[in-house]
């Protein structure tokens, strides 16, 4: 699923899903084999791999749901 990454008015980092019409804060990135895993204030948890170092935002990903 596309996912756009970016940081909202207070700075913290924020995860969109347009085809859910979902935005929530991104409260806890764990790095793993497959990527990078953001879970989100909602409980979601994406995958996304080949993320940039640094990473210029706002960007969209594609994104792989685990929870």
């Amino acid at each position: 699923m596309k996912v756009m990454l970016r940081h909202n008015a207070v700075g913290h980092l924020v995860a969109y899903v347009a085809k859910k019409d979902l935005e929530e804060e991104v409260v806890k990135e764990t790095l793993a084999e497959d990527g990078t895993i953001f879970t989100l204030a909602n409980g979601w948890e994406l995958a996304i791999a080949d993320l940039d170092d640094p990473l210029t935002l706002p960007k969209t990903f594609e994104a792989r749901r685990l929870a």
